[in-house]
C-alpha cells in the first residue's frame, strides 16, 4: 500500500481546489479571503461522512458558499470604515485564463466592482449561475432557498449586473491597444494623447486603502481624469513605468516607480474609448501580481 495515497476526503478537496478558490474569489473580491474560506471548507469537508454524498463537487461548493456568504457579511462591515473606493484584489492570471472567454469576463475588476452593488445572496446565485452554470436546485441547497427563490433572486441579480456592464463585448487586441496608449502617455508624460482614446465621460476609480495616496472618490470626465493623474505624477517624485501583464484573465498594465510596484491598472474599453479605468494601489492587495493564481471555471 502507497502510503502517500491521499486519503478520499483530501483527493475530492485537492482535485476541486481551484474552482472552490475561484467561487469563494468571485463572491468575495479577495484573495486572501477566499483562501481563509478554503481553510474553514476544508475543516467543515473533514468531519462530512463521505458515503452519504453523491456529488462531492457540488457538496463542496455548497460548503463554500455558505462560508463565503459568512465572510462576504465581514467584509462589508470592514469596507464601511474602508478609505475611499473598495476595488478588487487584482490577480496575475495564466493565459488559459484569458482564452475562457466567459470566465475572463467574470473575473475582470469591473465586472467585480459591480457586483460589490449586489446584496451578499445575489451575489452567490449570480456567480454560481451565471459564471459557474450550478442547476438552481443546487444553488438552493447552498442557500437554503427554495429552487423557485434562488431563480428569482437570479433574475434580480442579473438585471442589475446587466444594466451596468458594456452591452458589446470588447476583445483583448482593443483593450490591450488602449492600455498601450496609457503605458506610453504615462513614461512620457505626454497624458494630453490620452484624450484620443479616453470617453468624455470616463469614470477613473482607484483604491490606495488609506496606506497610499488616492482619489477619496471616483473621478468623472475625461479632463478631470486628467488634471488628477498628472498631479499624481508630479507628486510621484521618480521614474514611473508600464510593465504590460494578464490580470484576472484580462489585459491590465503593472505600474512600477523606480522598479517597485506602485499599482495594478486595469480598463474597460467602450467603442474604442476607455470609460472606466481601476487603479488599485493598496499594497495589501497587490501580493498576487508577480506569481501566477490557477483558476478554474468548472
Amino acid at each position: 500500500m502507497n502510503d502517500h495515497t491521499p486519503d478520499p476526503a483530501t483527493e475530492a478537496f485537492l482535485s476541486h481546489r481551484n474552482l472552490l478558490f475561484t467561487v469563494a474569489y468571485e463572491m468575495l473580491g479577495s484573495a486572501a479571503d477566499a483562501e481563509d474560506v478554503l481553510q474553514e471548507t476544508w475543516l467543515r469537508w473533514t468531519d462530512v461522512d463521505l458515503a452519504q454524498v453523491r456529488d462531492r463537487r457540488a457538496y463542496l461548493v455548497r460548503i463554500t458558499t455558505r462560508q463565503a456568504l459568512n465572510r462576504l457579511r465581514t467584509l462589508k462591515r470592514r469596507k464601511e470604515t474602508y478609505v475611499g473606493p473598495w476595488l478588487p484584489e487584482p490577480l496575475l492570471t495564466a493565459p488559459d485564463v484569458a482564452e475562457d472567454a466567459e470566465l475572463a469576463e467574470s473575473l475582470s475588476l469591473a465586472l467585480l466592482y459591480v457586483l460589490e452593488t449586489l446584496s451578499p445572496t445575489e451575489r452567490a446565485v449570480f456567480v454560481l449561475h451565471e459564471v459557474f452554470d450550478f442547476d438552481y436546485d443546487m444553488i438552493a441547497a447552498a442557500l437554503g432557498k427554495t429552487p423557485a427563490a434562488a431563480r428569482q433572486t437570479a433574475y434580480r441579480a442579473r438585471r442589475a449586473v446587466d444594466a451596468r456592464r458594456p452591452r458589446t463585448p470588447v476583445s483583448a487586441q482593443e483593450t490591450r491597444a488602449a492600455l498601450d496608449s496609457f503605458r506610453s502617455a504615462l513614461e512620457t508624460g505626454d497624458l494630453r494623447g490620452l484624450l484620443e482614446v479616453l470617453a468624455p465621460d470616463v469614470v477613473f476609480v482607484s483604491d490606495g486603502g488609506g496606506l497610499r495616496l488616492a482619489a477619496l472618490r471616483p473621478v468623472v470626465g475625461a479632463d478631470k481624469v486628467l488634471r488628477y493623474m498628472a498631479g499624481s505624477l508630479g507628486k510621484a517624485g521618480g521614474t514611473l513605468t508600464g510593465e504590460a501583464t494578464t490580470v484576472n484573465g484580462n489585459p491590465g498594465l503593472v505600474l512600477r516607480l523606480d522598479g517597485g510596484i506602485d499599482g495594478v491598472l486595469a480598463a474597460r474599453v467602450e467603442d474604442r474609448r476607455v470609460t472606466r479605468i481601476y487603479y488599485v494601489r493598496n499594497p495589501e492587495k497587490l501580493t498576487r501580481v508577480e506569481s501566477e493564481t490557477v483558476l478554474a471555471g468548472r
